[in-house]
């Protein structure tokens, strides 16, 4: 109570009182002897020492220094527990004092006897850690191998205490992790073994296992030095196989719905997330050959839980692993997951739908080729179901979704039977959470059907109508889902089909966050205004005032935040009823005035919340592009709301306040164009000041990769729309390109500590994790775009600091994807610096040493990268120009041999295109007469049809230039040309550069024309006619 009352009324206690009151609490400190009083006191003492430096108390400190150097192990034991409680208060008034008591802890910590000291000498070294500086490194380092045996005895003794011990080490890995560098295999080591022991608690256990996680994605490269990943994966097997104790079963193969909260706890479970950041932070290369023989083994096991383990390793591999295992193991993997559908259990059969579910998930577009073989299998496996089991319906429904939300235009032979599986369920079923399944499907298939599917929105709307205005408890998930495949169903099928729903589902949105109070469903709320802004934007602007308060609002809000308090604050109760003249404080409390409460240890957010944030932050922003002038009104507003979440501590928040912030500038960009006035276009340039510093720094200090690259994306974006003004800012040039080199350069702090001084070097940079790989393309695609929007005179030095780190991506010994980014890369940098002006005299700069890169690349064993390769030598002849002509010969000889031997369609396509571009940039330097028929030959293009429009632009330039060569060859242009014009892929440009092309044969060489387009079968010959004749 009396430390209750110190906090409340600190203010108004006189220095007198004050004296008096810290005399008091130390006198019946040291006179006391019940150790719960004693407790009650030190945490008084640390209030207190909140409040004031601990300097103006100098009897504490001399306190502190007599019993914690005592003789007594008592005494030691009492005045380390009031060390750590006032440390724990207040860290950084201590900091003076860091080095001696340091050098006390490493006697204390040898006291092995006197368990209750090490606990509170090391709840005191956690809170110091993150207020140490360089002095104290080295006395920091010391301590390492002494925490580990005291750890060890902690254990013996108490496994709470314990598993409250161990956060040193995620604190000394959160803020010096060098610290630990010199001791990582000690510390794995001594993480194994409590990992492993099954007579740990569980709590404990998991505690030791997400240490190894957390060394694992900070310092990758050290445990791969240090030779411990085969030692982790020892560990993890016998875990992920272990079978449940009897008349028990894992909480995924349970029928009733579980709580996920649990899964953290159970070491089994976490053994599988080990795994899954060993696949996202290691080489494929250094993983793989340690991990398929177990897995191997487990996969021949009669045990059907060794079985599961394999399985499940195959499905956490495929993400952080997924480049590895489409090129060069997908087939036999997915034979074996198939044959596992058919397994005699079903928890073996429940893992290889998870399996299957993540690698169609993850292995795109790969997977998506075996569809004839896996959707029979798929469906069967649907339809012989016990649809009473829904937690085995639950997997097959996950497995399937994936599977059909990737398939594109090849969902269409199945689209009859899987609609009448759903239109079923969701009529016909009395299970609530089989129509939930089938509404999720719907949305699934809409993704991939996209327009095929209007014949059967009518009866899709009527269902969904029916569980959206249904506001019973039991209906939310249901009405959730419901929501959720709306939003899909707007953005999918098709503008005209959804336009005239537009109004009535913000109207229904806008009544269900009236109606119902719950994240979830406030959150698929955003995600169907957001995706009507993309159909119809004039519905949505009427009610952007009130659907934008109800964001910030969600932006805002402190619900669903946990306060965790310090102990014993149920004494807080008994003051409920007092008035406080100060005034009640809140979590929004900017002065950051705590104290003036009760003291809080921490604070947790439900997940649900953090998902309603970061759909928020999503929604505004897509909805700022979407209506463009109308938001005008809400842009600060919203960008003021969403930029205060650019620290927020859930990754998944602060990734979509990056992308909203791009959205603002490309928002704000668009209305600038629209109306260019002076006050648009600062408002312009003072937006973009603010967000391209607050992404640039995200890039170089964010801990998190995908925050990394969405923070990437969004600096590309808004370099893309906004080109030149994005870029007008004094050093932005500089920054931005200074970023991306250290990005590629792997100096950025999510890039294994940041450049920090581990001697990682000498380990060779061909093999990295996939998604290391994955960053470095998101910086490397901002290059191009610089070339294209920065003055090629301010951009040329930049480039050629930054052309090194992309060629040596090239390697033979580096990765398909690295090899393939690198070649596509240039090839970009060349088709941009080929559009400015002054670019094609850099362009021929660089072109000796760009030649023998994509001329290898051309001769890849990968088609990727030799599509990628083609196209780059097609764009460096059509931006260097002269520069290049001597190189024509070379050139053409390597497309001739490739075009002779060649089997992979997207390749052909790109040489043909490259054999245009060389045409087009100088005709008297091609053998005509040899190239143009082989060219002809290839046409119409089967894969890269983006390229249709260089063909076409090249064969009219042809026309314009010898008519005869082309009339010549007419017969085959006229039936590829009439082969694009029934494809709906064709984009406006080609179509008309195709129309002008042929009527201007017809207005030239009418008879000729029509002696091709007699060659045409009747339909075909009728089609092309009504395209050239239609005004």
């Amino acid at each position: 109570m009396l430390r209750l009352r110190v906090t409340k009324h600190w203010r108004k206690i006189s220095t007198e009182h004050r004296e008096r009151l810290k005399a008091e609490v130390l006198r019946a400190f040291q006179k006391e002897t019940e150790h719960a009083v004693r407790h009650s006191l030190s945490q008084l003492s640390a209030v207190l020492v909140k409040r004031e430096s601990p300097d103006c108390w100098p009897a504490l400190l001399a306190l502190l220094d007599e019993s914690t150097k005592s003789i007594s192990p008592e005494d030691r034991r009492v005045g380390l527990l009031l060390l750590s409680k006032v440390v724990e208060s207040n860290p950084e008034p201590f900091r003076p004092h860091y080095c001696q008591l340091l050098e006390l802890f490493g006697t204390v910590l040898e006291d092995l006897g006197n368990p209750s000291a090490l606990y509170y000498c090391i709840l005191t070294l956690t809170a110091m850690t993150a207020y140490t500086g360089t002095e104290e490194m080295a006395l920091m380092r010391s301590l390492i191998p002494k925490l580990i045996v005291a750890i060890g005895r902690l254990i013996q003794a108490d496994q709470d205490q314990a598993s409250e011990a161990m956060e040193v080490f995620d604190e000394l890995m959160e803020s010096e992790v060098s610290i630990i560098v010199p001791y990582i295999s000690e510390v794995v080591q001594f993480c194994l073994e409590v990992s492993a022991d099954p007579g740990l608690s569980d709590s404990l256990r998991v505690k030791a296992l997400s240490c190894i996680a957390f060394l694992v994605r900070l310092k990758s490269k050290a445990v791969l030095k240090q030779k411990l990943v085969g030692p982790i994966l020892q560990m993890l097997f016998p875990l992920l196989s272990a079978v449940p104790p009897p008349g028990q079963e894992d909480p995924e193969d349970q029928e009733q719905a579980v709580d996920d909260d649990g899964d953290s706890e159970s070491p089994k479970h976490f053994a599988a997330q080990v795994l899954d950041t060993l696949a996202l932070h290691l080489p494929p290369e250094k993983l793989l050959p340690l991990l398929m023989p177990p897995v191997e083994t487990c996969l021949a096991s009669r045990n059907p839980y060794e079985r599961k383990a394999g399985l499940m390793c195959l499905a956490v591999l495929a993400e952080g692993c997924a480049d590895h295992i489409r090129t060069k193991m997908l087939e036999s993997v997915l034979q074996t997951v198939c044959s596992c559908l058919s397994d005699s259990s079903v928890v073996v059969r429940g893992a290889a739908l998870f399996a299957l579910g993540q690698f169609s998930e993850h292995l795109q577009p790969e997977i998506s080729k075996y569809s004839s073989d896996l959707m029979p299998l798929l469906l069967g496996y649907l339809s012989a179901l016990d649809h009473t089991k829904t937690g085995h319906i639950n997997k097959a429904f996950y497995a399937l979704e994936n599977f059909l939300e990737n398939l594109g235009k090849d969902i269409h032979p199945y689209l009859p039977t899987l609609m009448d599986i759903m239109l079923a369920a969701l009529s016909e079923s009395q299970n609530l959470k089989i129509q939930e399944l089938a509404v999720s499907a719907v949305g699934a298939i809409a993704n991939a059907a996209k327009e095929l599917l209007a014949p059967y929105f009518v009866p899709v709307i009527s269902s969904l109508k029916g569980f959206l205005t249904d506001t019973r408890e039991e209906m939310r998930s249901l009405q959730t889902q419901a929501l959720d495949t709306l939003s899909v169903l707007a953005r999918t099928v098709g503008k005209d089909v959804f336009a005239p729903l537009a109004a009535e589902c913000v109207q229904l949105g806008l009544n269900l966050t009236d109606a119902v109070d719950d994240p979830d469903l406030r959150r698929c709320t955003y995600s169907l205004f957001s995706a009507v802004s993309t159909v119809s934007p004039d519905c949505l602007t009427p009610h952007l005032p009130a659907i934008t308060t109800i964001m910030l609002m969600a932006l805002k809000s402190t619900e669903g935040v946990r306060t965790h308090l310090e102990e014993d604050k149920q004494f807080i109760l008994l003051d409920d009823d007092e008035e406080e003249e100060e005034g009640d404080t809140s979590l929004e409390d900017d002065e950051g005035h705590e104290e003036e409460g009760t003291d809080v240890a921490g604070f947790s957010v439900e997940n649900a919340y953090i998902d309603e944030k970061a759909d928020a932050c999503e929604a505004l922003g897509e909805m700022a592009f979407s209506t463009g002038a109308a938001f005008l009104p809400f842009l600060e507003s919203s960008f003021q709301q969403v930029y205060e979440l650019r620290d927020f501590p859930h990754e998944d928040v602060r990734r979509s306040a990056f992308s909203a912030m791009g959205q603002f500038c490309r928002a704000q960009h668009t209305v600038w164009q629209g109306d260019p006035t002076e006050d648009h276009q600062q408002a312009l340039q003072r937006l973009l000041s603010v967000v391209l510093c607050c992404l640039l720094e995200a890039v170089r200090q964010d801990r998190e990769r995908h925050v990394v690259m969405a923070a990437l994306e969004a600096m590309n974006a808004i370099i893309q729309s906004c080109q030149g003004e994005a870029l007008q800012g004094p050093d932005r040039l500089t920054d931005i390109c200074r970023t991306i080199r250290d990005v590629l350069k792997k100096k950025i702090t999510c890039q294994d500590g940041g450049g920090d001084d581990d001697n990682d070097d000498d380990d060779e940079d061909d093999q990295q994790a996939e998604y290391d790989a994955m960053l470095l393309e998101f910086a490397g695609e901002g290059i191009p775009l610089l070339a294209a929007a920065a003055p090629v005179d301010a951009f040329a030095p930049h480039l050629r600091e930054m052309l090194p780190l992309i060629i040596n991506k090239a390697k033979a010994s580096c990765t398909v994807a690295d090899r393939s980014f690198s070649v596509g890369t240039l090839a970009e940098i060349l088709q941009a610096l080929g559009r400015v002006p002054g670019g094609s005299e850099v362009a021929g700069q660089l072109a000796s040493q760009l030649l023998p890169v994509l001329v290898g690349g051309a001769r890849d064993d990968d088609a990727e990268v030799r599509s990628n390769s083609v196209f780059g030598l097609g764009a460096l002849a059509e931006a260097a120009g002269p520069a290049v002509l001597q190189d024509y010969p070379m050139m053409l000889a390597l497309f001739s041999s490739l075009l002779s031997k060649e089997v992979d369609a997207r390749v052909i396509d790109n040489l043909c295109a490259a054999i245009c571009r060389l045409i087009m940039s100088s005709a008297e330097a091609v053998p005509l007469e040899q190239v143009f028929p082989a060219l002809v030959s290839r046409l119409p293009l089967k894969e890269d049809l983006e390229e249709n429009q260089t063909v076409f632009s090249c064969l009219a330039f042809l026309y314009g230039q010898q008519p005869s060569l082309v009339l010549g060859h007419l017969t085959a242009i006229v039936s590829a040309y009439s082969h694009v014009l029934r494809s709906k892929d064709v984009d406006t440009e080609t179509l008309n550069t195709l129309l002008v092309f042929l009527r201007n044969v017809v207005g030239r060489n009418p008879t000729e024309f029509e002696g091709a387009l007699m060659s045409l079968p009747p339909e075909q010959r009728e089609g092309l006619t009504a395209a050239v004749t239609q005004s």
